[in-house]
């Protein structure tokens, strides 16, 4: 018995998905999904207004960041699509024209949901790492945690792990204190 012969997958099969469906590519393999669930969105929302205004805005924090809601990511031959990503203005200091971004930010955040947890933890977070991503965060609604992660040596090392109603400053947005609890859909 011979299996099918494995096509990569080609940026045409992302724009052929239908509007209500996020596609990747992750080693070679178109992945879809269905857009992100009520509590999945909030967490994610939540997140991008809470770190927006301090550090793209710089209202109440230092400014200096492009804090963006599902950038879509060229790395290498993958194309990865993170809940939230940001980078510092030193180091992308004008947005690119085209609709997506060759360079890796320095900050992605990624919201579980029960369809999505082993892709984003097996899959895309080494790629994440192996790009020189800096930071990390894995949200998880349904549990209400945050772990956060530094990459040190495109090695992934858990700082913290934040859950409930923590109030945290965590790194590289320890300017401020987030709210855990804010994020969280009652």
């Amino acid at each position: 018995m011979t299996s099918a012969a494995f096509r990569h997958a080609t940026y045409e099969d992302l724009l052929d998905l239908p509007d209500n469906q996020v596609g990747e590519i992750i080693g070679g393999r178109l992945h879809a999904q269905p857009r992100p669930a009520p509590r999945h969105a909030r967490a994610a929302s939540g997140l991008g207004a809470d770190l927006g205004t301090p550090f793209d805005r710089g209202r109440g924090g230092p400014g200096g960041w492009w804090i963006l809601d599902e950038p879509e990511l060229h790395l290498d031959a993958d194309i990865l699509v993170p809940d939230l990503a940001g980078w510092r203005r030193q180091r992308l200091p004008r947005l690119p024209e085209t609709a997506w971004f060759e360079t890796p930010p320095d900050w992605v955040a990624e919201v579980l949901s029960p369809a999505t947890a082993r892709k984003d933890r097996d899959l895309k977070m080494p790629r994440y790492a192996a790009a020189g991503v800096a930071h990390c965060w894995i949200i998880d609604p349904d549990i209400r945690t945050l772990e956060a992660y530094a990459n040190q040596g495109g090695q992934w090392l858990a700082p913290g792990t934040w859950s409930g109603e923590d109030k945290a400053a965590i790194a590289p947005f320890d300017a401020v204190t987030l709210d855990l609890s804010e994020l969280w859909a009652d």
